[in-house]
């Protein structure tokens, strides 16, 4: 009795099995498939969201490249052509001064017409601009063109602009520390190829002729990366309909704002003291341990890796933790702080640590800048808004290279040091105030 029973078993048992082994490899399949569906999903939406910003990282990062093979070399490329420190000093000033006047106009133009067709015009401009410096027959036609390359360069508005377009105001901070990333990034490959390729040649005036031919080239690949991956983030408007205030007008309701007014001038103390370390450091090395181009191009690889590295990946949690005006502040201080360092500094080895602690420092300035005037800005006045700062920036790129090459060769090399830990001071007490402010505006609006 046991057989049939147990046949009858094995019969139900396989006639219930084959239909229960479909279903359940269909339901395998459905869980696969619901599955990929879901990955597919999230990299879609991955892109969709961080494409634009990834686009906008490369094209930076190539174009600042090229940036980066020219500064180091500049003071050594104006003492080819016979220049007085003066004249070095001036090829810094006249540069600044063409973004100066280009940087709010540009700001203003990419909030109407958007923001693609700007940094197509002003990276071609680059190209154009390199070669005509890498040919120039003395200082005065070089300081001449760096105007105009100041004037081709006056687009950083209008990247910020881009990146606070595709990004919400709780991820502004993060992602405006990723395009200082790319900054960063291009100072450390730049300044290491610039000091290689001038040493391919011949000395004399044809020396930095590659470098800067070289940095055409990668000016031309950003213009390219525009046209092809850049999406347009704003709609083309009317005048009318973008009226935009006049750079006084947006002075002036910067002022107004307590916020604003004191990053504004946050921007011109600190800047003052970066342009007057960039424009002089070539000569104070030269002077105090007698460097050369390959050692100022080679002190930009840690002091690019040391600031990349706080922008991409401590720069997000610092702000999200404390808060952009506190990390301001704190970037403030280790900048100035690096300035007095540098200037009881004994030993030659100990330039790059140094350098390396104010890099520190000066990533997260930017950014948090950026950050906080983009947040307290409405969206149809930050192209002009960040405008009016990185004009502000360049006043301040003009009269701190004046100043440094003044106090440099009526004092000394270490004089343009001591003044760049002095005007750094007032930027972090008034970024200690910008946080009081938006506190306060806070619980108004609240």
């Amino acid at each position: 009795m046991s057989k049939p029973d147990t046949r009858i078993a094995s019969t139900d048992e396989s006639s219930l099995s084959e239909p229960d082994q479909l279903r359940s490899d269909e339901d395998e399949r459905d869980t696969r498939t619901f599955l990929h569906g879901r990955l597919l999903n999230k990299i879609r939406l991955f892109m969709d969201e961080n494409g634009p910003l990834a686009a906008m990282f490369a094209v930076v990062f190539v174009n600042l490249v090229g940036f980066g093979i020219v500064v180091p070399l500049m003071p050594f490329f104006a003492q080819s052509l016979q220049a007085q420190a003066w004249q070095v000093t001036l090829m810094f000033t006249t540069y600044s001064l063409g973004q100066f006047f280009a940087e709010p106009y540009f700001g203003r133009l990419s909030d109407r017409i958007g923001r693609k067709p700007i940094l197509i015009v002003t990276t071609a401009l680059s190209v154009l601009f390199y070669i005509l410096l890498a040919f120039s027959p003395n200082i005065w036609v070089a300081i001449l063109i760096r105007f105009f390359s100041g004037l081709s360069s006056g687009n950083i508005s209008t990247i910020q602009g881009y990146v606070s377009d595709v990004s919400p105001p709780e991820k502004r901070s993060g992602r405006m520390s990723l395009i200082g990333g790319a900054f960063s990034l291009g100072f450390i490959i730049g300044p290491f190829i610039g000091g290689v390729l001038s040493h391919e040649t011949t000395a004399g005036g044809n020396q930095f002729q590659l470098p800067l031919l070289g940095a055409a080239v990668l000016s031309a690949f950003a213009c390219l990366g525009v046209m092809l991956f850049i999406r347009e983030s704003r709609q083309r408007r009317t005048k009318v309909e973008a009226a935009q205030p006049n750079m006084l007008k947006t002075a002036q309701e910067a002022l107004r704002n307590p916020v604003l007014s004191r990053l504004i001038l946050s921007t011109l103390c600190y800047m003052m003291a970066f342009a007057g370390l960039e424009s002089t450091f070539g000569l104070w090395a030269e002077a105090r341990f007698h460097w050369g181009p390959k050692e100022i191009g080679a002190i930009f690889l840690p002091l690019g890796i040391a600031a990349a590295l706080m922008q991409m990946v401590f720069m997000r949690p610092l702000t999200r933790r404390y808060g952009e005006s506190k990390v301001l502040a704190s970037g403030l201080f280790i900048f100035g702080l690096s300035f007095v360092l540098q200037g009881m500094n004994p030993f030659g080895w100990l330039i790059t640590p140094i350098v390396m602690l104010g890099a520190l420092g000066q990533a997260v300035i930017f950014s948090s800048i950026c950050a906080i005037i983009s947040i307290s800005t409405p969206p149809d006045k930050q192209g002009a808004m960040l405008g009016l700062n990185m004009s502000t920036g360049a006043i301040a790129r003009i009269t701190g290279p004046m100043i440094a090459g003044y106090v440099f060769s009526l004092w000394g090399p270490n004089a343009s040091v001591w003044m760049g830990a002095v005007t750094t001071l007032p930027a972090a007490l008034l970024a200690l105030q910008v946080g009081k402010y938006q506190k306060r505006g806070a619980r108004v609006h609240g």
